[in-house]
């Protein structure tokens, strides 16, 4: 299996002193997804929880959302030139009688570390194919997730000190699952938001936990609207990011009811969408 990590010499110049020293860098490669043999996207990925990034993809592609629709996941053998296990290449098979959804069958994708699925469909996919709606403002049995500014403003603190591999690296996004107390569930990192994203989703498939109808999903660089995609097909109420938010990621939160915190940056925040499960106090200034 890849490694996390690769050390790499560099030439480091402080205050014009010039030094040679090794440095330690986050490992990128690129994946192979397969679904039921048939190849489906390449992503570049931080090697590690390769399953569960594979699992948690096809949550947001809307083929999965049980943990009895997977069957297994393997590397694949013979896909290398001598024929061994390929840790680059993992192949999902569904459970006998899973449907797999036209928009997957149709089209092979290609997907980065940077920006998730390049030329995505339109908001109407995102509808059409999420199973669990996180629209609460039309009543329920359970009351809406309630979050304090002050609580949500704790998160990216909270998130920086479990980053491990940031902290060897400098170079890896993080995405995180807090409880609506601020709890810490779980990290996941990789040079890719959507990625690590993936690595969170796939888990909590493969754990039994999903919908994530109850948790904040908080990710260590800007909202994309993938990423906004994300939580609503794994049934995730809330994501807030400490960079900006993308129109269509604020345009898709407005129309699926979640919500949206952008800039989480100190005591500071914007909410794009979603205010209601965001406890707002002080009366908003006019301009």
């Amino acid at each position: 299996m890849g490694r996390v990590t690769e050390r790499r010499k560099v030439i480091r110049i402080r205050d014009g002193a010039v030094s040679t020293r090794p440095d330690t860098l986050v490992a990128e490669e690129p994946l192979e997804i397969r679904l039921d043999g048939k190849p489906l996207a390449i992503t570049m990925r931080t090697p590690g929880d390769d399953f569960a990034l594979a699992a948690g993809f096809l949550v947001s592609e809307g083929v999965l959302g049980r943990a009895d629709e997977l069957q297994n996941i393997v590397y694949c053998a013979g896909a290398t030139v001598d024929g061994s296990n390929s840790y680059n290449v993992v192949d999902v098979r569904t459970a006998p009688g899973v449907v797999v959804p036209d928009i997957t069958l149709e089209r092979n994708v290609y997907t980065t570390s940077s920006c998730g699925l390049c030329g995505k469909a339109s908001l109407d996919a995102v509808r059409t194919t999420a199973r669990w709606s996180i629209d609460d403002t039309q009543g329920g049995t359970a009351p809406p997730v309630r979050l304090e500014p002050g609580l949500l403003a704790s998160l990216p603190d909270r998130l920086r000190a479990a980053q491990r591999v940031f902290d060897r690296t400098g170079g890896l996004h993080a995405a995180a699952l807090f409880t609506e107390e601020g709890e810490l569930l779980d990290i996941r990192e990789d040079v890719g938001r959507h990625n690590a994203v993936d690595k969170l989703v796939g888990r909590a498939l493969q754990e039994g936990t999903l919908p994530l109808s109850r948790t904040v999903l908080l990710v260590s660089g800007r909202a994309s609207f993938e990423l906004a995609q994300k939580a609503v097909m794994a049934g995730i109420p809330v994501l807030a990011a400490v960079s900006a938010p993308s129109s269509l990621a604020v345009d898709l939160a407005a129309e699926t009811g979640l919500t949206l915190v952008g800039f989480l940056r100190g005591s500071n925040m914007n909410v794009y969408a979603g205010e209601h499960r965001v406890t707002l106090r002080a009366t908003a200034a006019q301009g």
